[in-house]
């Protein structure tokens, strides 16, 4: 059988999500904790795989099983082996089709920014901090350019594997919320450090050091060096992933849980 489970977890102290040989992750702790459920070796395959550091509230995996041990083994009995900031949000049976990477259509990140000139001490691990005083209106304008199908190569890590640059922005929204400026977008897929590259981009906007138009003039040259920096990955957040409505699996309120809007 198969089985979908959403999945929440704080990535500071993990080296990623991807399971590594002599360091920890977050897959490897939940498949450790699913094969004392299933009582066998259980491997796992997630929506999308995230970075040393980086969040997720919304992440999706599958998994199958010799056995159906029922909804609460795969949530209360989970989070009860999971480490504190791991958890199961829901489980969901699916048909052998379903593929947690494959049959996604979208995803979503968010990046949040504490934007003030002192540092937090709240939530510190969970904040990219900027003490620069950033106008969210002109980050918001200068995102726009992103939107629709392009060459996202200078948004890209030299070392990412995928094969195409190519990637389809849905939205591209900032927005702030007293001293939180949150960068919400949503693609049908992302390349490696995409989103924080997108970050560091629009930082320099919202800081007066470049214009709104200079983030097109960056996407036309494909070239990473014409970017800005990579923001840290503190501050972002995997929030959500769009399926067929075939699957019928459940929808949770966005996270992080201080952010209102979750349209």
């Amino acid at each position: 059988m198969r089985f979908a489970l959403g999945i929440e977890y704080d990535g500071s102290r993990y080296c990623g999500w991807q399971r590594q040989k002599q360091v920890i992750s977050v897959q490897g702790e939940i498949e450790k904790a699913l094969s004392r459920i299933v009582n066998a070796p259980t491997e796992i395959v997630c929506a999308g795989r995230t970075d040393t550091g980086v969040h997720g509230t919304g992440q999706v995996i599958h998994f199958d099983s010799p056995h159906d041990r029922g909804p609460a083994a795969w949530t209360l009995g989970m989070n009860t082996l999971l480490p504190k900031d791991i958890a199961v949000k829901w489980s969901h049976p699916v048909s052998d089709n379903f593929h947690a990477r494959f049959s996604a259509t979208a995803r979503r990140y968010r990046y949040v920014i504490y934007n003030s000139p002192y540092r937090p001490a709240i939530l510190l691990k969970g904040l990219s901090h900027c003490h620069f005083e950033l106008d969210e209106s002109l980050m918001h304008e200068a995102a726009q350019q992103l939107i629709g199908r392009h060459d996202f190569t200078s948004f890209r890590t030299v070392h990412c594997q995928a094969h195409s640059p190519l990637r389809t922005v849905h939205h591209c929204n900032v927005s702030r919320q007293g001293d939180y400026v949150i960068i919400d977008i949503k693609a049908n897929a992302f390349l490696h450090h995409m989103v924080r590259n997108i970050a560091g981009s629009l930082i320099r906007v919202g800081r007066g050091v470049e214009e709104v138009s200079w983030i097109g003039e960056v996407l036309y040259l494909k070239n990473r060096c014409q970017a800005g920096m990579t923001a840290p990955s503190g501050g972002l957040y995997f929030v959500d992933v769009d399926y067929p409505e075939e699957f019928q699996l459940p929808k949770t309120a966005m996270g992080p849980l201080f952010l209102d809007n979750q349209n």
